[in-house]
């Protein structure tokens, strides 16, 4: 076979003057992308929170983050801070969450979220469940989060950009990332107790998770909150993400999850 019929049959030819078509760096969806979102939304503490100006130039800030109960991003903002005047004019938003590490930045994962803010009402359940979670995850908060000019918002997810290094985009969608709500509602439920009871009665299971599954350095770690997907540890300002083998959808599930993760993790150590 001659080389020109080769390319004829492998379809190697290009039409004159058309440009070679482009490869859609974009990959298909799988679980250990989504894994992998989920990961860097619940392990954040802080984020470039991106807004639109008055005048229609991006502007971006370095906020303090928590989640609540689903995984949607929460916020505490001070009226006086130019971010939240622009919230409140346009909510628009995006928040970039790039925990980085060692060498190239690049070639470490990172996440966008595309965003809409939502003021939340002090009063009321979310209000009180939103300023709980803030706080768990960001103690030193308590110093001002009464101020008068401060003001929670939720982030409300509407999509995503996944870059899990060089060649790993993918495209989410609030459901990749987002925990179900009627699971979300029922942890939720039960969460402030069951925190205070393994904080109290099982600090020595909570330290094994941090050690034994998860490799951290050994200290008095302290289980911060409970979801779904995962539960969250601190020690000092030091966090953990443990993620759940299976999600969780209420409390008889949830204890059964954490008896069995204690075990393993005691079998890590």
């Amino acid at each position: 076979m001659s080389a020109g019929s080769i390319a004829a049959s492998a379809d190697f030819t290009e039409e004159p003057g058309q440009p070679t078509p482009r490869k859609d760096p974009i990959r298909p969806t799988d679980d250990e992308a989504r894994a992998l979102g989920r990961q860097l939304l619940r392990g954040a503490r802080s984020g470039a929170l991106a807004t639109l100006g008055r005048d229609g130039h991006p502007s971006s800030s370095l906020v303090s983050l928590a989640t609540d109960g689903d995984g949607t991003p929460l916020i505490l903002v001070s009226a006086l801070s130019a971010h939240t005047a622009h919230l409140e004019t346009d909510p628009r938003c995006s928040l970039l969450l790039a925990p980085g590490g060692k060498g190239d930045p690049l070639a470490h994962a990172r996440i966008t979220l595309k965003l809409r803010a939502r003021k939340v009402a002090r009063e009321g359940a979310e209000g009180e469940r939103v300023r709980r979670r803030f706080l768990a995850r960001q103690p030193k908060a308590a110093l001002y989060v009464d101020f008068g000019d401060f003001s929670f918002f939720a982030l409300d997810l509407q999509g995503a950009s996944l870059n899990g290094g060089f060649g790993r985009a993918y495209e989410l969608v609030p459901a990749d990332l987002l925990s179900d709500a009627k699971a979300s509602s029922a942890i939720a439920a039960m969460e402030e107790g069951a925190v205070e009871h393994m904080n109290a009665d099982h600090a020595d299971a909570i330290r094994a998770y941090a050690t034994g599954l998860l490799k951290a350095e050994d200290g008095e770690w302290r289980l911060t909150g409970l979801d779904p997907d995962g539960a969250d540890l601190a020690r000092g300002d030091a966090v953990l993400r443990l993620p759940f083998p299976a999600p969780v959808s209420d409390a008889a599930a949830m204890r059964r999850t954490l008896v069995e993760l204690a075990a393993a993790a005691r079998a890590a150590a």
